[in-house]
């Protein structure tokens, strides 16, 4: 935005200050006028001859009173002033290293708490998030460039193979490729599901958790009993405000993990949903390999992977727990993950409860 010239802060305060003192100095001088002109002072009497005489002899002192006043209210205010806005360089010099891209610069003000204080404590704060946001999102793209080259490379060997190939491996090589596409199309929609989330470009209804996972659920029995899973599915009507297409997808990214995540034969997993004063809970749990606290913590970071141990057909593109994480937070909620006693892990999901 441009904007013409103007006086800076501190020579307004200034100004202010001295006009303050002026005009108390005036009313005092007036005062002292009047109170001379009828005669009488607190403690002495004057004996005035004429106001002409009073308003002479008055007068010099009064002008030599302003002078000082406004000479020292000048002075005084501009000191002042400076004192009281010192820190206003440094907060200005980190909002100009921040437009330039210097998201790592702090001003971190000295002294006691006050509004000034405050402000930089507030904008350290937001530059904190900023910088984790960006070196956050950095790593994504990263990753997910990463995660996209790779079946765009496959995809490019198997054409190569395939110009000095036989032609009567033509099926088998567009069953690789229709593998790889799929894969392609899978992250891409995940990528874009993300980005969604993100920007909670979504309108809010009425959507109960517990038939949220049921058609979660009733969706993925097929991959459950190719898995060899058994899946428990409980709970009490859980109602939440916000988009039923992204609560279903997060339920569904649930239980495809506990499924795919497994234990290799014989597993279990749980579906439960509990509602309280204000809040409402999704809680998934699945029987599987033994899980450190340091790996639980990262899974919900894009392109993670807990185990090695998952069917080729249904690796996943590594946004699943990522995905809930970012559908959860757009909906104001929590996510927290937890190693599972025995094996296993179990996800809870906390939303505030529809109004």
């Amino acid at each position: 935005m441009t904007r013409q010239p103007g006086l800076s802060v501190r020579l307004k305060l200034t100004l202010s200050y001295a006009g303050f003192l002026m005009l108390a100095g005036a009313v005092l001088l007036v005062a002292g006028y009047f109170s001379l002109s009828r005669g009488f002072h607190p403690g002495i009497v004057f004996v005035v001859r004429s106001h002409a005489e009073l308003v002479r002899s008055f007068a010099p002192t009064a002008v030599a009173v302003m002078g000082f006043l406004l000479l020292f209210g000048l002075m005084g205010g501009w000191i002042l002033a400076g004192h009281m806005l010192a820190p206003l360089p440094r907060i200005t010099e980190a909002t100009r290293m921040a437009a330039r891209g210097s998201l790592s610069h702090r001003i971190e003000l000295e002294g006691r708490n006050d509004e000034f204080h405050e402000l930089a404590d507030s904008f350290d704060t937001m530059l904190a998030k900023l910088e984790s946001h960006v070196a956050e999102q950095q790593r994504f793209a990263a990753n997910a460039s990463h995660e996209l080259r790779t079946p765009l490379a496959i995809t490019q060997t198997l054409l190569d193979v395939a110009r000095k190939d036989p032609p009567d491996r033509s099926e088998e090589l567009v069953d690789r490729l229709h593998l790889v596409n799929a894969r392609a199309i899978d992250l891409t929609e995940a990528l874009l599901l993300l980005s969604r989330a993100d920007q909670r470009t979504f309108a809010r209804e009425y959507v109960d958790l517990s038939l949220t996972a049921e058609d979660a659920t009733e969706a993925l029995i097929p991959l459950a009993e190719a898995h060899g899973v058994t899946i428990e599915i409980s709970g009490e009507p859980a109602g939440a405000d916000g988009s039923p297409a992204l609560l279903l997808q997060l339920a569904t990214n649930l239980v495809h993990n506990a499924i795919v995540h497994n234990l290799p034969a014989k597993g279990t997993l749980w579906v439960t949903t509990s509602a309280e004063p204000g809040k409402v809970t999704l809680m998934v749990e699945n029987t599987g390999e033994q899980l450190s606290r340091e790996l639980v913590t990262t899974l919900a970071e894009p392109f993670q992977r807990g185990t090695q141990r998952v069917h080729a057909d249904h690796v996943g593109v590594g946004l699943g727990l990522a995905i809930v994480k970012s559908i959860a937070s757009a909906h104001d909620g929590t996510l927290a993950l937890t190693p599972r006693d025995g094996g296993g892990l179990t996800v809870k999901v906390q939303l505030p409860a529809a109004r």
